[in-house]
């Protein structure tokens, strides 16, 4: 049935359901695991590029100071995702999975799909939080990218109602 199962997850309570589901489908089939984690500017929590206030007029050393905090800030987040991707695959070798993990920045359903190309994924599991089709109209749907790009089978957990 499935050997490897690549799970999307991130630092939200969403993601702790769609890895548990993940975990559980893998321990059941003795298969292997996968967990990434997408660095993107869309995540909650994730640091935003900030905007100039000065306009015209801004000073090139003011505009490079801000830089340089947009960039720890970002490390920062990267070194999180690590720390949170470690606990995860600790959770999971402990439940008996064999597990690997993997942390890159890009769009969300892009990479998921290259990567499960990649590891030659036979299913993904991913979240879906439930916007409204207006909003996927506008802004997209990362679980929507991947259900008509995907290389192999999904799985789409969905957000519990409020």
């Amino acid at each position: 049935m499935f050997h490897k199962i690549l799970v999307a997850i991130d630092q939200s309570p969403l993601g702790e359901i769609i890895f548990g589901k993940a975990l559980g489908i893998a321990k059941a089939l003795e298969a292997e695991l996968m967990i990434l984690h997408v660095l993107s500017a869309d995540e909650a929590g994730s640091p935003q590029m900030p905007v100039s206030a000065t306009g015209l007029r801004s000073s090139l050393t003011m505009e490079a100071a801000v830089f340089d905090v947009y960039q720890k800030q970002w490390q920062e987040y990267e070194e999180q995702g690590l720390g949170f991707l470690r606990s995860h695959v600790q959770i999971a070798t402990d439940a008996g999975v064999k597990t690997e993990f993997t942390q890159t920045p890009g769009y969300p359903g892009r990479v998921i799909c290259e990567l499960a190309q990649n590891w030659q994924a036979d299913l993904i599991v991913v979240g879906r939080r439930g916007t409204s089709s207006l909003n996927e109209l506008f802004l997209g749907s990362v679980s929507n990218y991947v259900l008509h790009h995907a290389p192999c089978e999904i799985l789409t957990v969905h957000a519990p109602k409020a």
